[in-house]
């Protein structure tokens, strides 16, 4: 069963990934999910950093402007008191900050294979 689209989940994950790239994410990518039946959200955005200090960067800058284009905050974050692995959920995107070395280690994107993926860029 094909889900309908999202446009606001949609809109969600660029303002994300947009974000993202502004505190200098890194492979900055984003994974439909919806078409994964036992996915638990729509989307997962992916980006990582070489430091703890910019992974907490990039999760805040997440945060605001998820709060200033569009007007929602976040209803779960886990991870920030070590930032090596920064999770922020919006109910429908799931957003995932690594550290270089951990992205590497869990390789979430390999997990999720069968989702439609699309790559980020500052261009």
């Amino acid at each position: 069963m094909k889900k309908s689209v999202n446009t606001e989940s949609v809109d969600i994950v660029k303002v994300i990934a947009d974000a993202m790239l502004e505190k200098k994410g890194q492979e900055v990518v984003s994974l439909d999910l919806r078409s994964i039946g036992t996915a638990i959200s729509d989307h997962f955005v992916v980006c990582h950093a070489d430091s703890t200090t910019n992974v907490c960067a990039i999760a805040d800058n997440v945060e605001e402007r998820v709060i200033e284009k569009c007007k929602r905050k976040v209803l779960r974050s886990q991870g920030k008191e070590n930032a090596f692995w920064v999770i922020l959920d919006y109910g429908e995107v799931v957003v995932h900050v690594f550290q270089t070395v951990y992205r590497s280690f869990y390789r979430l994107e390999d997990l999720w294979a069968d989702a439609d993926k699309t790559v980020y860029s500052e261009e």
